[in-house]
């Protein structure tokens, strides 16, 4: 009886192991990506309208789950390249603190409820989810592998993702807005292979192929260019004529200070504090930044709301 309880209890320890470490390989930190998916419930003006938010928070629930299903596939894809980098060689899939064959099984439960929270909201939805992973499982297989297409990829993810926040609320989601998350996604994407490149130095090919094809001077100049296309872009979109016609507003131009000092303070993190490899943990983790992120939403309502 006491052998039996003891295996009991060994299972269990076994078994909360397992979870622990399935929860690890699912990065919840790196969730704060899909806020991307709650664009356009802000710019529709529909922050008020409850079934809208409700409609939005699925999309992002959906969003978040079919990610993580992703970082598995990633992780499962990566893991000998990972052994040696210094911040991914601690994962639970790399250490083997977490089998395969559970990490596939997980990637199919959070496919699948990824896709049954879609079916909640409507069909274009669930496309757009669809397509979302199909991208990625390419992006894990072989698009990684080219240079700046790799990059252009992870974009790609963010405007889905902006794509699906419109398709969950029915509206449309515009060209500006389009434009504006595209080329942030892009400024993150080069910004965080600039991080990868001197944090790996002459082990950056080993871990990622494609990591060969960058040097820091070409990613200088990419960082350069989507910084200045970034900034011009927003700056027009909230003056645009179409924009004012809809908000009866150019009052949005007053957030583009809190834009310009989010970028150049990430920026600063970037060249010189050696971050800029994970852009989710400097958002949750750089104070500056993420009251510049509460402040420039805070205008923003006040601005298209009032």
């Amino acid at each position: 009886m006491i052998r039996h309880a003891r295996q009991s209890n060994e299972e269990a320890v076994v078994s909360a192991g397992v979870i622990v470490s399935l929860w690890l390989e699912m990065r919840p930190r790196q969730w704060v990506k899909n806020l991307a998916v709650l664009a356009p419930l802000l710019f529709s003006q529909r922050l008020g309208n409850l079934a809208s938010v409700e409609e939005a928070l699925l999309a992002f629930a959906s969003f978040c789950l079919i990610s993580s299903s992703i970082y598995l596939v990633n992780d499962i894809c990566d893991c000998e390249q990972d052994r040696v980098h210094p911040q991914k060689c601690h994962r639970p899939l790399v250490v083997g603190q977490l089998n395969r064959n559970v990490a596939l099984c997980a990637i199919g439960v959070l496919a699948l409820t990824a896709v049954a929270i879609g079916e909640l909201l409507n069909s274009l939805f669930v496309w757009v989810v669809a397509g979302y992973w199909v991208l990625n499982l390419f992006y894990a297989l072989r698009l990684k592998h080219h240079v700046i297409l790799d990059v252009f990829t992870v974009a790609a993810g963010f405007v889905l993702r902006v794509v699906g926040g419109a398709v969950a609320i029915g509206v449309e989601a515009s060209e500006w807005l389009l434009i504006c998350s595209s080329l942030l996604a892009l400024f993150l994407g080069f910004s965080k292979r600039r991080h990868e490149l001197l944090l790996l130095k002459g082990t950056a090919g080993a871990h990622r192929r494609v990591l060969g094809e960058y040097d820091p001077h070409f990613l200088d100049m990419m960082i350069g260019i989507v910084t200045a296309c970034t900034v011009v872009s927003y700056a027009l979109y909230t003056v645009s004529a179409a924009t004012v016609e809809r908000f009866h507003t150019r009052g949005l131009l007053a957030t583009s200070p809190f834009v310009l000092y989010g970028i150049f303070r990430y920026l600063y993190l970037v060249y010189h504090k050696d971050s800029g490899g994970d852009p989710a943990n400097l958002l949750l983790t750089d104070r500056p930044l993420l009251i510049n992120l509460i402040l420039w939403a805070v205008t923003a309502i006040a601005i298209l709301y009032a």
